[in-house]
């Protein structure tokens, strides 16, 4: 028998697996069920795991598996956070790579590159290849995906080595991860953030520091729309 909380976790990430292939991060875990501090969230992810729920992954940052869900899930349970909410193509963590059926259209999107912090704009101005993305996935507008390197994001859902769907805008809201332009000659993957007249690039690493510009610094290049992960 689970607790109302724990069974609010367990829809949560279940729905959040659904929508994008990842889980989501323990702040919006903690933002979701309305708790104070991530420890409680860490105490429903224990009681989940021993009652034989979900399964975390070895050697991957908040990885999480659904193993099971309740018998009886009534419709709108699971609660609805903010964040990071892709829409990708459905897979789960340690089910392999998702793959369109034979009936999905897909459409050609240009690889542009690498990128992670510190990674010149010139790495993403030219695509060798192309990765094929289900047309649902393209809410309209000009997209292009990029190779991710490093683990500045981790918390978010985002590993080294994943292949990110971004959609082309010089605009973005609060909270939202970009590819942001700084300075015009640097290109990096982070949430943005608007703190008074600057604006805030946050890492979702707590080893990294968040960096504060002002606004004629940053360009927006894009705004992160999914995920390919390969195992």
């Amino acid at each position: 028998m689970l607790t109302r909380k724990q069974r609010e976790l367990l829809l949560f990430i279940h729905e959040r697996l659904k929508e994008s292939g990842v889980p989501p991060s323990f702040d919006e875990m903690k933002e979701a069920l309305d708790l104070r501090s991530k420890s409680g969230i860490h105490r429903l992810i224990t009681a989940l795991e021993e009652r034989g729920f979900i399964r975390r992954l070895p050697h991957r940052a908040r990885a999480l598996e659904i193993v099971k869900l309740p018998e009886a899930i009534a419709p709108g349970m699971a609660p609805r956070g903010r964040g990071f909410s892709p829409n990708v193509v459905e897979g789960g963590l340690g089910k392999g790579p998702a793959q369109p059926t034979e009936t999905t259209e897909t459409i050609a999107v240009p690889v542009m590159g690498r990128i992670a912090a510190g990674t010149p704009i010139s790495a993403i101005q030219n695509h060798s290849h192309t990765i094929s993305v289900p047309a649902d996935m393209l809410a309209g507008g000009d997209h292009f995906a990029l190779e991710v390197r490093g683990d500045s994001m981790i918390d978010a859902g985002i590993l080294d080595g994943d292949t990110v769907v971004i959609r082309k805008s010089d605009t973005a809201d609060s909270g939202e991860i970009v590819v942001a332009l700084v300075d015009k000659e640097e290109a990096t993957l982070k949430r943005f953030r608007r703190k008074g007249a600057s604006i805030a690039l946050e890492a979702a690493n707590p080893t990294y520091e968040t960096r504060i510009f002002g606004p004629d610094r940053v360009q927006i290049q894009g705004r992160l729309t999914g995920l390919f992960r390969r195992y």
